[in-house]
């Protein structure tokens, strides 16, 4: 993982190193001889994908491929909104993200990735890609991916972990969360919005590093990262609404815990994001514009429209972590007794 970080951060060669990890990965996919292959992310310094898509494209089973962002099909980044780019939807070149992650600090190798990624990940049999939100599904369209079907499941969450907590709503407490406060999560909007928000509204930000708190403006509390889930849930509980002012983003996790827990959700109109909400949980608002999020957290919380119980109600009917595996393992059922009617493969699978 050391030298494929290496690769990565001199010459933008993220995803062709880690040759033996991957030369192992697949020798243990052959012996074990799944009925499905199922990737999600395949970025992240320790995987080469032209080796794992050349064995793959000689597999006769099913694969699904879950995306979580948008690496596969671009030179460089994992999004390009922030930087309004729509170059990989023909070849990327001179990308403006080269420093974001997978960082190149001094080569911009964003064609030649297109051209690989292109060539390593078309031409690949009884495949179907699994985008986490409506919108990935849509920019999959515009794409090299284009021709694979492609089939929208939401990401879920653990609802008897994550479901209001006894103590009740603070009033006018506004909460965000994320795991890496990183410029498209857009910590830099809260600081705005701390200006024209009354100063009777509290706003708590989880997961910022130490550094980030003691540089943040009067009236933000700031708490470092928790591993502990029930404080958590007690913080997204006792909000009056959980603000998402998300940059750039797929389909935010901490927008559905928060509606588990109760709590209405205003998210920017960026990405899957208001896939999550609708008109009874939560408020959708044109990113940038903090006049019109101090609008609608106001509004919220003046408002018992957005009732507690509509919000927990969404979360267990449309994201409910069981509900979501239900669907993969419908699909994974559908694909493997395809494949058997072909007569790709045998399966000891019973239908």
């Amino acid at each position: 993982m050391r030298f494929h970080g290496l690769q990565t951060r001199l010459f933008d060669n993220h995803g062709h190193a880690s040759r033996g990890a991957t030369k192992a990965l697949i020798h243990k996919i052959e012996q074990i001889m799944p009925d499905v292959i199922h990737l999600h992310n395949i970025h992240g310094y320790y995987l080469n994908y032209p080796l794992l898509f050349d064995f793959l494209k000689s597999w006769s089973g099913p694969i699904v491929w879950t995306l979580h962002d948008c690496w596969a099909f671009t030179g460089h980044c994992a999004y390009y909104d922030y930087v309004q780019c729509d170059c990989w939807q023909s070849a990327c070149r001179r990308c403006p993200q080269q420093g974001s992650y997978p960082a190149s600090f001094l080569v911009d190798r964003s064609y030649q990735n297109y051209i690989d990624k292109r060539a390593s990940f078309q031409g690949v049999r009884n495949v179907t890609l699994v985008p986490v939100s409506n919108w990935l599904k849509e920019e999959l369209r515009h794409s090299f991916l284009e021709s694979y079907p492609a089939v929208t499941i939401h990401n879920g969450v653990n609802i008897d972990v994550f479901k209001p907590s006894s103590k009740g709503k603070d009033i006018r407490h506004i909460i965000g969360v994320a795991s890496i406060w990183e410029t498209r999560k857009g910590l830099s909007e809260f600081v705005k919005l701390r200006e024209v928000l009354p100063e009777e509204y509290e706003i708590t930000l989880v997961g910022l590093s130490a550094c980030q708190i003691k540089k943040l403006p009067p009236g933000i509390k700031g708490i470092t990262r928790t591993e502990n889930v029930g404080k958590l849930v007690d913080l997204y509980s006792r909000a009056s609404v959980f603000v998402n002012p998300t940059l750039e983003d797929n389909f935010p996790t901490t927008n559905i815990e928060a509606l588990a827990c109760g709590t209405p959700v205003v998210t920017y109109l960026t990405g899957g994001s208001p896939e999550s909400i609708d008109a009874d949980t939560g408020i959708v608002v044109e990113k940038g514009n903090i006049g019109e999020l101090a609008n609608a957290i106001e509004s919220i919380c003046a408002s018992s429209h957005f009732s507690s119980e509509a919000c927990r109600r969404r979360a267990e009917i449309e994201f409910d972590q069981n509900a979501c595996f239900q669907k993969y393992i419908d699909l994974y059922d559908k694909m493997c007794f395809n494949t058997i009617k072909r007569g790709n493969i045998s399966s000891h699978i019973n239908f």
